[in-house]
């Protein structure tokens, strides 16, 4: 019984330290791709927000505007990619998914769209982890 619950808090533990991992990355993501428009907070005033043609989100409100209490995973994950979405008149943000792709470098072997929906899920856990 002990080694069960040895290895449950062994688990747990390990778990906890990679949500942290992957929440370190999705934040220095954030702050490299997103703080620009939707500021440190994510709350939409960043210092390029006021030369946009449209209100900047508040990306810490995500779960109560877009999912109805539930952090809107599949929705984030399709606005910041933006290579699948068709935009009828002009974009909002920019197609992360290209730009991301188009940075990516690997010496793993990993190819480049491995690498920008890598980047993009980091951004999303961070995004979820930072919800009002």
């Amino acid at each position: 019984m002990n080694k069960v619950v040895m290895g449950f808090a062994a688990a747990l533990g390990l778990t906890a330290s990679l949500a942290t991992a992957e929440d370190a990355a999705g934040r220095q993501e954030y702050m490299i791709a997103c703080a620009g428009c939707h500021g440190e907070s994510a709350k939409g005033d960043g210092p390029l927000a006021g030369l946009l043609d449209i209100q900047t989100p508040d990306l810490t409100t995500l779960s109560a505007t877009k999912g109805n209490g539930s952090f809107p995973f599949e929705y984030t994950i399709w606005m910041i990619d933006g290579r699948n979405i068709i935009r009828a008149h002009g974009q909002e943000m920019p197609v992360w998914g290209d730009r991301f792709q188009a940075s990516a470098t690997s010496q793993r072997g990993e190819t480049a769209d491995m690498v920008a929906r890598g980047r993009i899920l980091s951004l999303v856990y961070y995004l979820e982890s930072i919800q009002q």
